[in-house]
């Protein structure tokens, strides 16, 4: 054996003892604190379980795992688990519901804890406050669920998929169906209890400032978020919700013309569009082609609704009637239902209306993977003939691309940039969620699927809000950049400023004051204000 081959021999055999003393140590601080029950190595029975549940978005499943996996039943629980990674030198990573694009919350290049907090799911509704307080690690369907037990005429502002953790997407903002009318979901939280560094259980009252950087800002960069109050909002008893299809070619400027009005449209409304690609049948042969949905949600029954879509959308040719018909085809060209808020969840993630609301309770484990890539951009102007041509072509292109563009204004125009984090408000048309899908995650399938996500997101470029490009950080994208070793505010403020423009400076001096060590931190975390280059 070579000189070579025998350094590296002895230097692996001491990384492997550090890593084994490491979790001796933190095992024995644990134990010395009582908290040793919900934590779980990977010789663990139910280690490998937690893991695959964690990971919403498997694309990173090979990558590096926790070297332990914190799975809380109470809050008391967590604080062990901060101090004890802090003396020993463990990262935390933070998983509430798993679905972060790029897998941040269960992989790293460092030895780390995967905090789980899928356990800490209480849900407590005042409905004559009309505020509901829920654990961090409740998900959407769960809190959904809640709510439409309890009244027939309350809601809240959240996003569509119903397995998101409620501690991911309200720290990130998060838009949903009722966004136009209500705002984001991180508009609507009236107080949080949030455990800082030092294991301290911090509200609203103790720390405004820190209270305005997680309603938007990241909540990992700062501290585990443990609860939310929310503010619940009243609706109506029906909504109605409908689906036009139309091809992509021969009706561009159906769609040029919704980039022109969907912001200006009455709040009650929200009409998006999904792109993809679909199979037409001709005989013997098939082709494909691609295809724009208008998924829509009006806050209203449909009587209301008719007279709108007359006004502004005659092209619909959406009747009264349609509105009652059983659909009897998948894919039909219109289709148009007055449903309850809770429908009108299952509705818009493509769920059967007539499936129980227990389904938004789903916690299996899929059992046929299917891999992503995502992104996201906001629009300030309406993009011209060429750019959708340029679209068309490129998903001709390829297999199971998707994208979705959700209309603001409305609410959004009425509140500030820097109200909260999340600064993409008025001047903003809609905003653009970019997704390619793959179910062969081999190294060669994955690389070409991610590069064609690259490809396109290049090709948007003269299309897009730019100076800087902007982004949402719930679709966080670390082609944006990421942290390097010395986590430089400076070298942060390139990928930071697509995310929260203005409000970034502000919230690393937050972070300066609430975890000046930087103890929390990720690829995208916030650093500490500094003035140094």
């Amino acid at each position: 054996m070579g000189s070579i081959q025998i350094l590296f021999v002895l230097l692996f055999s001491l990384f492997l003892a550090n890593c084994y003393s490491k979790q001796e140590d933190f095992l024995l601080c644990l134990s010395k604190n009582n908290t040793t029950q919900n934590v779980y190595t990977p010789n663990s029975p139910t280690y490998s379980s937690i893991l695959e549940y964690a990971q919403k978005s498997p694309t990173w499943l090979n990558s590096s795992h926790p070297n332990f996996i914190a799975s809380p039943k109470e809050e008391s629980e967590i604080r062990p688990v901060i101090l004890c990674s802090k003396k020993i030198g463990l990262q935390i990573k933070i998983k509430s519901g798993g679905h972060d694009y790029e897998g941040i919350s269960y992989r790293s290049k460092f030895p780390f804890v995967m905090l789980d907090l899928s356990n800490l799911n209480k849900i407590k509704i005042d409905l004559n406050e009309e505020t509901v307080w829920v654990q961090t690690g409740a998900t959407l369907g769960q809190l959904y669920y809640s709510i439409a037990k309890k009244s027939k005429v309350h809601a809240f502002p959240s996003g569509v998929c119903f397995s998101i953790g409620t501690g991911g997407i309200i720290s990130g903002g998060g838009i949903g169906a009722l966004m136009r009318k209500f705002g984001l979901v991180a508009d609507n939280v009236v107080d949080a209890r949030v455990m800082d560094v030092n294991g301290k259980i911090l509200d609203r009252k103790m720390n405004e400032d820190l209270f305005w950087a997680i309603r938007g800002g990241g909540g990992a960069s700062f501290g585990v978020i443990l609860a939310w109050k929310l503010k619940l909002v009243r609706i109506p008893e029906k909504l109605t919700v409908f689906t036009i299809r139309r091809k992509l070619e021969g009706n561009r400027n159906l769609l040029q013309k919704w980039e022109k009005i969907a912001h200006q449209l009455p709040e009650d409304l929200l009409i998006r569009v999904i792109i993809q690609n679909a199979v037409s049948s001709a005989g013997n042969d098939t082709k494909k082609h691609v295809e724009f949905s208008f998924q829509a949600q009006y806050v209203g029954p449909v009587d209301k609704l008719i007279p709108l879509l007359k006004q502004y959308f005659p092209e619909f040719n959406l009747e009264r009637k349609d509105c009652f018909q059983k659909i009897t085809s998948a894919g039909a060209e219109k289709e148009c239902h007055e449903v309850s808020w809770i429908q009108s969840i299952l509705y818009f993630h493509f769920r059967k209306l007539t499936d129980a609301p227990e389904t938004l309770l789903e916690k299996s484990i899929p059992t046929k993977k299917s891999y992503n890539k995502g992104t996201s951009d906001f629009v300030k102007t309406p993009i011209p003939e060429s750019g959708w041509e340029m679209i068309e072509r490129l998903f001709l292109e390829e297999e199971s691309p998707q994208i979705i563009f959700e209309p603001l204004g409305a609410k959004f125009d009425e509140i500030s940039e820097s109200e909260i984090p999340f600064p993409h408000r008025k001047g903003n048309l809609y905003n653009i969620q970019y997704l390619n899908y793959w179910s062969d995650n081999s190294e060669s399938i994955s690389s070409q699927k991610i590069g064609w996500m690259r490809k396109l997101y290049k090709e948007m470029e003269p299309y897009v809000a730019n100076s800087p490009r902007t982004a949402s950080l719930n679709y966080r994208d670390l082609d944006f950049r990421t942290n390097s070793e010395g986590y430089s505010y400076s070298k942060a403020k390139i990928w930071g400023e697509k995310y929260f423009s203005g409000n970034f400076e502000r919230l690393a001096k937050v972070k300066s004051k609430v975890d000046p060590k930087n103890f929390f931190r990720n690829e995208q975390s916030i650093p500490p204000y500094s003035t140094n280059i």
